[in-house]
């Protein structure tokens, strides 16, 4: 279960805020891209955008052993923020300009992934969130690469969501103003695939639908 505390606690429009594990769940596996907020060896805070896969209570992050990030996060407190955006709010007044959104901020203890098990499970997790069915479609790595490659877990211990959806909230005096007001909305769309190769173009790639919808 996600605690709440007052560092998740949502303060600003509550209204918009949830706690519940299932919206917070869907908004990190559809999110490609997460920031990882920590401080650096110096106490300075850090702000890094990486890759990301959650696997129940766990995100899992990877890269080089080089990574500062990597290097420095296992054993500290960390914040870890994801949002999809979904369409720019224009209203009839600046001051109602907005965004419809879904974000998600949770907080954890970072742990280096030093088990093969639980590595090899993150190595899976992390090819399967950027595009599903592919680990079984591409060479696995190698000893060389598993033993190259550092894994992190954030364990989830509290997190929250943040949303907003719907049309501008212009206020009554300004509604008869000849001004265009409305929702321009905003996706993630996938191109057509680029080949390197020769090979047959599979379906898990030609049919990869990057917003499952909101």
């Amino acid at each position: 279960m996600t605690a709440t505390s007052k560092r998740s606690e949502i303060r600003r429009l509550p209204e918009r805020g949830t706690y519940d594990r299932s919206v917070i769940d869907a908004i990190l596996d559809e999110a490609l891209i997460c920031h990882v907020a920590f401080a650096d060896d110096d106490g300075r805070p850090v702000v890094i955008p990486t890759i990301h896969a959650r696997v129940g209570d766990v995100l899992y992050l990877h890269g080089s052993p080089a990574s500062r990030m990597l290097r420095g996060i296992p054993n500290q407190q960390v914040s870890v923020a994801a949002t999809l955006l979904d369409g720019l709010v224009l209203a009839k007044s600046h001051m109602h300009h907005s965004m419809n959104y879904r974000s998600v901020v949770a907080f954890g203890t970072a742990r280096a992934v030093t088990d093969p098990d639980e590595k090899a499970v993150a190595f899976r997790a992390i090819v399967e969130h950027l595009v599903e069915g592919r680990w079984e479609r591409a060479r696995q790595p190698n000893d060389q690469e598993f033993k190259a490659t550092s894994v992190v877990a954030v364990d989830i211990e509290e997190a929250s969501a943040k949303r907003r959806s719907g049309p501008p909230g212009d206020d009554e005096e300004d509604l008869a103003l000849p001004y265009w007001a409305g929702v321009v909305p905003v996706a993630l769309q996938a191109g057509p695939p680029v080949p390197e190769s020769d090979a047959p173009l599979p379906d898990h790639v030609a049919g990869w639908d990057p917003s499952p919808g909101v």
